[in-house]
């Protein structure tokens, strides 16, 4: 399209003259025009940037999904490495303190001055700047939790040097050989009982094993019980001091005598099926201050890793409980 020009009539000189444009209005005209390309092509631009990928914010967009799904992998390994340092904190409470008859050690002792995190779902919704943050709070807890750790069982260590006859003294290994059992008829805790059809809890583990199977004591002790008892049938208890008893019910066969004094180890009597009891095996009870405890935990010397885990499996998977 052509551009408009503009005459103007001078009645003084009888004429016609062309009108031209100031020098602002030029200059104003002339931005006009400058800023509306500007404005189109700045348009153009961004409507086809966000339709065709430019290679290189491809390259860095592939790049950063790569990155974020590598934070969550290794923000799951982290979490399932600290699930194992909690099992360890537990059975550190649980067991060996307990063993020591040593104050636990508290939750505000070993996560001092940190905060505990409790999963990662959140982390899909997290910036990366929030996500490598949380990874790091993770990372800071677990190496407190594993320094706390460590000198825990440094200063366990020192007890059990200075404690030696104790150790002599706690129940520390299966009653029954591995090799002479059956299968773990049941574990601790809640069970149904097997002759009045009602939940009660089971204060011992069940190990199924023929009659006349060898059962031995579980650590050094004196014989305080070891005759008839109601519902146990033929019972076998032993005081082994340090506030910890030990209970061995349903024996066909009592080897030894009240006031007796025994070692881990020594035969003490045999695999009966007496008092309330539907069919041969040993009832098996450890307890700590005359609280029963769990006689897992008290496995460790004579099983190895695999037969403890093993162990561990079929007591919480037993639930025929057999008296």
């Amino acid at each position: 399209m052509s551009k408009k020009i503009y005459y103007r009539y001078n009645p003084s000189t009888d004429s016609y003259e062309r009108v031209f444009p100031s020098r602002r209005k030029r200059i104003f005209t002339a931005l006009g025009h400058f800023l509306v390309s500007i404005i189109l092509g700045g348009s153009v631009f961004f409507m086809l940037s966000g339709i065709i990928d430019m290679p290189k914010e491809r390259l860095l967009r592939n790049d950063n999904e790569e990155l974020r799904t590598q934070l969550k992998i290794i923000d799951a390994r982290l979490e399932n490495a600290r699930e194992v340092m909690e099992h360890l904190a537990e059975r550190d409470n649980n067991f060996y303190r307990v063993m020591m008859q040593a104050d636990p050690i508290t939750s505000a002792e070993r996560f001092s001055g940190l905060e505990r995190h409790t999963g990662y779902e959140a982390l899909s919704s997290m910036a990366d700047n929030q996500l490598v943050g949380n990874l790091l709070d993770r990372v800071n807890l677990l190496e407190r939790e594993i320094v706390v750790q460590s000198r825990s069982y440094d200063s366990l260590r020192n007890m059990a040097v200075s404690r030696k006859d104790r150790l002599n003294h706690i129940p520390a290994i299966q009653p029954v050989s591995e090799k002479h059992l059956k299968q773990m008829a049941s574990g601790y805790g809640y069970r149904v009982d097997p002759i009045y059809g009602t939940a009660k809890f089971h204060e011992g583990m069940d190990f199924a094993s023929n009659i006349g199977t060898p059962v031995y004591a579980t650590g050094n002790g004196i014989v305080k019980f070891a005759k008839w008892h109601s519902g146990y049938g033929n019972l076998i208890e032993i005081d082994h001091g340090f506030n910890y008893v030990t209970r061995y019910a349903h024996l066909s066969e009592i080897s030894v005598a009240t006031g007796q004094q025994v070692k881990r180890g020594d035969l003490i009597g045999k695999v009966g099926n007496t008092g309330k009891s539907t069919g041969p095996h040993l009832h098996y009870e450890v307890r700590l201050r005359g609280i029963p405890q769990n006689p897992v935990n008290y496995y460790f010397f004579d099983l190895t890793p695999e037969e403890y885990a093993a162990m561990i499996e079929k007591a919480e998977n037993a639930g025929h409980v057999m008296d």
